[in-house]
């Protein structure tokens, strides 16, 4: 199988696999795993922030920020067509009880004046404005890199504002790498920021928070609320630390494929893309002579799996685990399909 879906389906290294095997571990609720407490130290400096803390996945490093910031009856602004808004299972109403002022961005990115718009002002009819969150790289927007200006001029607005900002940086190295700004000069215009270890960096499982060392303390009681409190979990750090030392400027090769690929579908019937779009490692196409769930379904039967991105749209992922050779498989088997 070639498989597109998404940078998750990464293997591990077999240096990761090493690391796993050889780490020295210690009971991490007590604070006592040194390869955990190592991770945490790496992401914080990578990150430029005080203290950081290693958390099961994405979705609950967003959800224990969420849990930290806000209170319940708080509203958050955010994108649209966010990560946090889309695929968290309502997990911020569920556990943190705020709701969301859900603003219309380009290409994932709402403007300053949006944001300072959308702020609530004091009035007992509204819910306080209590958390501004960003998303670099903006999945649903194509894996589009959020530009540093932008997050500057919201993080402007927060600040003055006395809000905090929180930036889902799932696929944030890949803005880095992308963009050439590192990845602490995005993570300069947030105060919270989490981090994927187990998507384009391939570790097999992860998610790191940073921000200041007396909001990782009050995050890591929610983590523990939440059953993220892990004990010898210095063989999940292990692999995160080789991601973060190793695999970080290797993504220049997905996104590579990536655009090889952008290019070459753009010239086939039945689908609509602009390669010039295509920033990192995720393209979005639009089928225009059948639907997301036929295209999907036939790829599949031809040893293609993809992600189907809406009605009409699918998505293409890059990862380490994916040669230029199967990329260039896979739009041979597209081609067929789209001209049978």
């Amino acid at each position: 199988m070639i498989d597109l879906r998404s940078d998750t389906v990464t293997k591990p290294t077999a240096a990761m696999r090493r690391a796993m095997r050889e780490a020295e571990v210690g009971d991490d609720v007590y604070g006592e795993d040194p390869t955990v407490n190592r991770l945490q130290e790496l992401a914080a400096e990578m990150l430029g922030k005080e203290d950081a803390l290693l958390v099961t996945s994405g979705t609950q490093g967003n959800q224990v920020s969420i849990l930290t910031h806000c209170r319940p009856g708080s509203e958050v602004i955010l994108e649209a067509e966010s990560h946090i808004n889309c695929y968290e299972a309502g997990a911020a109403a569920a556990l943190a009880g705020v709701q969301f002022c859900a603003l219309q961005g380009e290409r994932g990115a709402f403007s300053a004046a949006q944001a300072a718009a959308a702020v609530r002002e004091e009035n007992i009819h509204y819910p306080p404005t209590a958390l501004i969150c960003l998303e670099n790289t903006h999945n649903r927007a194509g894996g589009a890199v959020i530009p540093l200006e932008k997050m500057e001029a919201v993080y402007r607005v927060a600040h003055e504002r006395k809000i905090p900002l929180h930036l889902d940086g799932a696929r944030l190295f890949n803005a880095a790498v992308a963009s050439g700004v590192p990845a602490r000069g995005f993570a300069a215009c947030a105060d919270t920021v989490q981090i994927c270890l187990s998507k384009g960096l391939a570790a097999p499982v992860g998610s790191v928070i940073a921000g200041p060392r007396d909001w990782i303390k009050e995050a890591r009681r929610w983590r523990k609320r939440l059953g993220g409190g892990m004990r010898q979990a210095g063989v999940i750090a292990a692999p995160g630390i080789v991601a973060l030392q190793t695999m970080v400027e290797r993504l220049a090769e997905d996104h590579a494929n990536a655009r090889y690929m952008a290019e070459r579908l753009a010239g086939l019937p039945g689908l609509r893309l602009d390669p010039a779009a295509v920033e990192t490692n995720i393209v979005v196409a639009e089928l225009t002579n059948m639907t997301a769930f036929q295209f999907v379904d036939s790829l599949k039967t031809r040893g293609v799996l993809v992600t189907r991105f809406g009605p009409q749209k699918v998505r293409f992922n890059t990862h380490k685990d994916i040669s230029r050779r199967d990329v260039a498989r896979a739009l041979k088997i597209i081609k067929e399909i789209l001209i049978s």
